[in-house]
């Protein structure tokens, strides 16, 4: 979605939609601070057709065709609520089928809450690691630092690979759960609502995997939690929306502040016994995956 130009007044920022509208191009107005409307023009493929059209109308804004237009664009629009409406009550989508759906929370957010949930009532609320064991990246842990924890995993080389994933649903006390449930409803909903289930799960998946090996690397495998997920998600979502306007992404900068504060007060040991590595390398790999798909979108 790009803007083509400014127009005075709200009226006939309006008039000039709705004569788009007819003529078959996607548009939206937007106020601004100095008074203006912006206009904005959903495919790129119709910018030059836009900007000629809001060149004659600049020449004659008071040529009777647009009033006519915008008598047109409310039959037009009439008849596309009624035919969508007629569409809904033929078929069955997901969300009919689906209830979850229905309370905001988007189908596969839902899914990793609960998991993890269960995985916390089953390990006694965080207070018992037996019957979780085989979600921990390794049981065995290796001397030697970085270089030495390289050739351990010797589960994983054995073909156990969930365990590249499963830590991430492994949560100690009730707040460290919390917040990171919390956080996962909204960024993850969030994705799923705007772009894709699917694209959550890919994101989740390589995130996970990676923030996963580099705490273990770091600090071994005795660790947990959706964290370094959710920063992933916060840096994705950050660096997308703010360099693709049309991924339908946004963060408030209020919410940067307070994720970049807190991944700081982590890191120099304000607040302790926290996956710093698995942070690090879920929120850089989501700020280069937000950036570069950023990139190329709007490149298309």
């Amino acid at each position: 979605m790009r803007m083509i130009g400014q127009i005075e007044n709200e009226s006939s920022a309006r008039l000039f939609s709705n004569f788009l509208y007819v003529q078959g191009i996607e548009n939206q107005t937007e106020p601004e601070r100095g008074g203006t409307w912006a206009l904005w023009i959903h495919a790129e493929d119709q910018m030059d057709a836009a900007r000629a059209l809001l060149n004659e109308y600049r020449q004659n804004p008071r040529d009777p065709k647009y009033q006519e237009a915008s008598r047109v664009a409310a039959e037009k629009w009439k008849q596309e609520q009624k035919a969508n409406a007629a569409a809904e009550k033929r078929f069955y989508d997901r969300g009919r089928l689906f209830p979850l759906g229905r309370l905001g929370v988007g189908y596969l957010t839902g899914i990793l809450i609960a998991i993890s949930v269960a995985t916390w009532l089953v390990s006694g609320f965080g207070q018992n690691d037996k019957p979780i064991l085989w979600m921990f990246i390794s049981e065995y842990d290796v001397e030697g630092g970085i270089v030495a924890r390289l050739h351990g995993l010797p589960e994983i080389r054995h073909w156990e690979l969930w365990r590249l994933f499963t830590p991430i649903f492994v949560h100690g006390h009730i707040m460290h759960i919390f917040f990171n449930m919390l956080c996962l409803l909204d960024f993850g909903t969030m994705i799923e609502r705007r772009q894709s289930t699917a694209r959550l799960a890919v994101l989740v998946l390589v995130i996970a995997a990676l923030s996963n090996l580099g705490q273990y690397l770091t600090g071994g495998p005795s660790f947990g939690g959706m964290s370094g997920v959710v920063y992933g998600l916060i840096g994705y979502i950050w660096l997308r929306g703010k360099f693709d306007l049309t991924s339908g992404l946004f963060l408030h900068s209020s919410t940067v502040t307070m994720a970049v504060l807190w991944f700081v007060l982590c890191l120099v040991g304000f607040i302790p016994h926290v996956a710093n590595a698995a942070h690090s390398v879920g929120f850089s790999v989501g700020i280069v995956w937000g950036y570069l798909s950023a990139h190329f979108a709007t490149r298309r």
